[in-house]
């Protein structure tokens, strides 16, 4: 069963979490996406796509007021979920396991199924922020901000963000091919 939950939040970046869309698709994964309120507008104001573009990316989409959808249970096989981007109150009601919505439920579903979850968040940060992402991770989520790696010597910002989108499929196990992998020292 290759099936993973993606949560798109209403932090800056919500391009990340369309490219992993598109490659969860090229990869062959089944898909199961929510978006919070904020989300969507983030998906309006930072990319060219609608809702409803981003949306038919999916396999299957919930609404994210529905806190009894298949993926709010820890019944509902998955290999986890990647929340990109993650928003700081996602981050606060996935940390400390006060969720008031499906996107965040189904990330604590994941961390109490001990299910992989990554949470890719925008910086700066401060000591709140971090603090939140320390409860995170020793509760067994990657927190991955979304940091370019220059050894790959990036020419463009898709470059960037597919990097970084195969970074994350990496901790699941994908190989996407969006990954220039380091092969050593040129010195």
């Amino acid at each position: 069963m290759r099936r993973i939950v993606v949560g798109i939040s209403g932090a800056s970046g919500a391009v990340y979490g369309i490219r992993l869309l598109e490659a969860l698709r090229a990869a062959d994964v089944e898909t199961h996406l929510v978006i919070s309120q904020s989300g969507k507008r983030a998906i309006v104001e930072e990319t060219d796509h609608t809702v409803k573009d981003v949306r038919a990316l999916a396999d299957v989409t919930h609404a994210s007021d529905d806190v009894g959808a298949p993926i709010s249970s820890g019944s509902f096989p998955t290999m986890g979920m990647v929340v990109a981007p993650c928003s700081v109150r996602s981050l606060a009601e996935i940390a400390h396991g006060t969720t008031t919505g499906l996107l965040t439920r189904a990330a604590d579903v994941a961390l109490k199924e001990r299910r992989r979850v990554v949470l890719v968040r925008e910086t700066p940060l401060r000591v709140t922020h971090l603090r939140a992402m320390a409860a995170a991770a020793e509760d067994g989520a990657v927190i991955m901000p979304p940091l370019p790696a220059f050894y790959t010597r990036p020419t463009s910002l898709d470059e960037v963000v597919d990097h970084t989108v195969g970074r994350v499929l990496d901790q699941f196990g994908i190989e996407s091919g969006l990954v220039r992998r380091w092969a050593g020292s040129r010195a």
